[in-house]
């Protein structure tokens, strides 16, 4: 991490207790958590402007036209609806030419009261862009306050990287909304390419969990660990299972000796990324197929998918293998046992299939 970005004295100020992320005002986190905004045409952005600002002005040209008879004409003519169109263009924009004036207090008052309120307003249309710059971090820090307040039961994703992108790409593709990820990396880069995807960012390092709070990890139903590292992969394992004993927690390494790592540390599942890669690899060279069969396992969008749904009441006492569904395996308490078992040749209430479902393109 280059020693620039000034998270690193964030994480200096919160070793020793002052300063947590987490303590902070929602302005003061503008930059390190990011909401996605919300793409619109810039045309349609313009043209809800100038309805605006037609919509002032039409207002102020009703309000001067009710109270006309307190309003005096350089000319002494009464005032028609132009007059008080006109006076309303000139008074909204500063112009103030001086040929029409309020002269009654009760005129004056309405100047005072909604003219000059309708005035400011029309002001912050004309120049929305140059204040849309200006208010932006008020806006984000208000979207921050209401993110933080809301989110649960979402998906933490550590890492943006390669493994991270295809992760986040198969929750996508399996029904999970955008809005329902958080991505936590270092990378501003990388993040900027999340939140191009609509996807929630925290900027910061997952090993601190001041970081892991601010991405709501203490109410996240599931982590994903993506980092490049191994052992930066068993410390965010630790430390967000530390925060969150129920999540599930699975992690990517790169060696398998370290499994037993990030099992203690408290990982649900390991996934082995090069031997597993490595594996396909040789299996490539002989019986490619098996390698296409298995990308297609593996794709959710289109072939065939491994999913998993609940046991149903004329399944029950039932064996797996008699199923209209190609079963792989049951879960039972929580432990995988496949078919072929003889303890799951009876299906109990309580479990779960892993089947073979069919995805159409």
């Amino acid at each position: 991490m280059p020693p620039e970005w000034p998270v690193i004295r964030v994480f200096g100020e919160n070793s020793r207790g002052v300063g947590r992320l987490t303590d902070r005002p929602d302005f003061a986190l503008v930059g390190i958590l990011r909401i996605p905004e919300i793409q619109t045409s810039p045309w349609r952005s313009l043209s809800k402007r100038v309805a605006l600002a037609a919509g002032l002005l039409l207002l102020a040209t009703v309000v001067v036209y009710i109270g006309r008879d307190g309003y005096r004409d350089a000319s002494g003519d009464p005032l028609s609806f132009l007059d008080c169109a006109y006076y309303s263009t000139v008074s909204l924009s500063t112009t103030g030419y001086g040929d029409i004036t309020p002269l009654t207090p009760s005129a004056r008052l309405a100047n005072i009261l909604i003219i000059t309120p309708l005035r400011v307003l029309f002001l912050i249309v004309l120049v929305g862009t140059t204040l849309g710059v200006l208010t932006e971090r008020s806006r984000q820090a208000f979207k921050i306050q209401r993110w933080r307040h809301t989110v649960r039961n979402h998906t933490v994703v550590v890492g943006y990287g390669t493994k991270g992108r295809t992760a986040i790409d198969a929750m996508l593709g399996d029904g999970v909304q955008p809005a329902d990820i958080v991505v936590v990396d270092t990378d501003p880069g990388m993040l900027e390419r999340a939140a191009n995807s609509g996807l929630v960012t925290v900027h910061g390092s997952a090993t601190q969990s001041d970081v892991l709070r601010l991405a709501g990890v203490q109410h996240a139903s599931s982590v994903v660990v993506a980092a490049n590292r191994d052992d930066t992969a068993v410390l965010v394992t630790l430390t967000a299972r530390e925060l969150n004993p129920k999540a599930k927690i699975v992690a990517s390494i790169r060696e398998a000796e370290n499994t037993h790592l990030l099992r203690q540390s408290g990982a649900d599942s390991v996934v082995v990324s090069s031997e597993t890669a490595g594996r396909l690899l040789g299996i490539a060279t002989t019986t490619p197929s098996v390698v296409e069969m298995i990308e297609d396992l593996l794709t959710p969008e289109a072939g065939f998918a491994i999913a998993e749904r609940e046991v149903e009441p004329e399944e029950i006492g039932g064996s797996p293998r008699h199923l209209r569904d190609i079963v792989l395996g049951v879960v039972r308490s929580g432990e995988l046992i496949r078919v072929g078992e003889a303890e799951v040749d009876a299906l109990e209430s309580a479990d779960k299939l892993l089947y073979l479902r069919r995805v159409q393109s």
